[in-house]
């Protein structure tokens, strides 16, 4: 065979790649307020993943990793730039990273791997905010329906008032009518093709569910039948031992309120639709990797799954994202590819943060500076590796959450704080904040705090907290990219 020399420019100069043929292709999968309720991580009981337990068995499974940011825009400008929001000011649902000087020429991972002789071709909901010209060379549009065909009711939250995104229900139309459908039908096609080419590729897809509105067809909700469901716990008493300005900065003025769910017994119609909906993902995650292997790619291909954050149903008495609790931070992260162990757990705490500078050292690319993530590497070829990083999760300035391996610390900007032991309280039903034989563990956790964190950007909105003053644009900006 013939090896073509290939010649990029780019910003970053001219690059050969005469050796582009001998790089691993990447596949990353987003899936959006996916929690782990999967199986291989163990979060619901009940939940049914055979494909994303299959590819989970294939490579590394991060037990322990938890998003930057519990909301979209800013958890997926952070992974996708390799930068904290405490370093951009990036915090809440608006303004795109393009759309402000500090973060306007920065460069994505895809846009890195461009210019570096990938191919990047992307569909569905990667960026929040629509997709970056500059990232891909290929955007496909989407094609499908989030809602059915000339749905103008929603089918379960009809509270008047609410939110036209929040609802849930059993999705009148064919699983191949859905948004989400088309996006793995695209790329379990477009897969075989790219082999076809010398040029290595990274594909991006994104997957909307379990994102709200929350539907799936019949057969998914048949997995999970109502009389025999398991709830997640929600005592009454939860929000006890949490200060006040945990409560106020996790308010969500569009999600529905625990206690108008559990009177209607709507709260088991939901978890059912959640479970039904990541059944249906797991299926279509299946549909990529299936695509990956019969095109005889599994053997050079990098596979990133991951979710942007996780989702609360019911516990600590709330909905929706938009907390530093683990229900919100710890999200699936599984990487497989060629020369990495394969069917292993790794416990140490890591973050999406870490994704971009992994991909770049596994792929023996150069390593950019600036980014504020570890690679991770070393943990992919032996997962007992020394690791000395947290993962820290951010929500508006001063408020982080720092994970180690065993505890889980929160910080908040008037100085309270919280801290769980996940060794005997991995629901976090207990604060020991005020135990002194502990403070050694919250010093210790403490230090890690980010100093000096980066105003919010110019045209920040979508707070979803009265801490940060009127949402503006709330609506608008869940809404853009739903």
């Amino acid at each position: 065979m013939i090896r073509f020399i290939v010649v990029f420019a780019s910003l970053f100069g001219i690059v050969s790649i005469a050796d582009a043929s001998e790089r691993p292709n990447v596949v990353f999968v987003a899936i959006d307020d996916l929690n782990d309720w999967v199986g291989c991580l163990g979060g619901h009981p009940q939940v049914q993943t055979p494909c994303i337990d299959r590819l989970a068995a294939r490579g590394v499974n991060f037990t322990n990793a938890h998003c930057q940011a519990p909301i979209c825009n800013p958890s997926r400008i952070s992974m996708l730039l390799g930068k904290l929001p405490s370093t951009t000011g990036h915090y809440f649902l608006a303004p795109g990273f393009r759309d402000v000087d500090v973060t306007r020429d920065d460069v994505t991972l895809f846009q890195y791997f461009r210019s570096q002789g990938y191919r990047t071709e992307s569909m569905g909901k990667v960026f929040h905010s629509g997709s970056d010209e500059a990232s891909f060379d290929h955007v496909e549009r989407s094609q499908g329906y989030r809602r059915a065909k000339g749905q103008t009711e929603k089918l379960r939250y009809r509270l008047p008032g609410s939110h036209p995104g929040w609802d849930w229900g059993e999705f009148p139309m064919a699983d191949k009518d859905q948004r989400d459908h088309y996006t793995a039908a695209w790329a379990a096609k477009r897969i075989p093709e790219l082999a076809e080419q010398e040029q290595p590729f990274c594909m991006a897809i994104g997957f909307h569910l379990p994102h709200v509105p929350i539907y799936a067809t019949k057969k998914w909700f048949d997995m999970y039948p109502l009389a025999t469901l398991q709830m997640p716990k929600s005592p009454a008493d939860d929000l006890d031992d949490v200060p006040p300005i945990a409560v106020q900065l996790s308010l969500n003025p569009t999600a529905p309120r625990h206690q108008w769910m559990t009177e209607t017994g709507e709260d088991k119609h939901a978890v059912q639709a959640y479970l039904a909906s990541i059944s249906f993902v797991d299926h279509l995650v299946g549909m990529v990797t299936d695509s990956i292997e019969n095109a005889g790619l599994g053997d050079n291909t990098m596979v990133v799954l991951f979710s942007d954050h996780g989702f609360h149903l019911g516990e600590k008495n709330k909905w929706a994202k938009r907390s530093l609790w683990l229900r919100t931070t710890r999200v699936p992260l599984i990487i497989s590819g060629p020369g990495f162990s394969k069917n292993q757990l790794c416990n140490s705490p890591v973050g999406l943060i870490d994704v971009y500078p992994t991909l770049v050292q596994a792929c023996g690319l150069p390593m950019p500076d600036g980014l504020d993530g570890n690679s991770l590497v070393g943990l992919m070829k032996d997962t007992a590796s020394p690791w000395d990083h947290p993962a820290i999760c951010t929500f508006g300035p001063g408020n982080h959450s720092v994970q180690s391996r065993d505890y889980h610390y929160i910080r908040y900007q008037d100085g309270a704080e919280e801290l769980y032991d996940h060794r005997t309280d991995k629901d976090e039903l207990h604060n020991l904040i005020g135990d002194e034989t502990l403070e050694p563990i919250s010093a210790r956790h403490r230090a890690w705090v980010p100093v000096d964190d980066a105003p919010m950007v110019p045209g920040s909105r979508g707070s979803d907290s009265p801490l940060y003053g009127e949402s503006e644009g709330l609506l608008e900006a869940m809404n853009r990219n739903e």
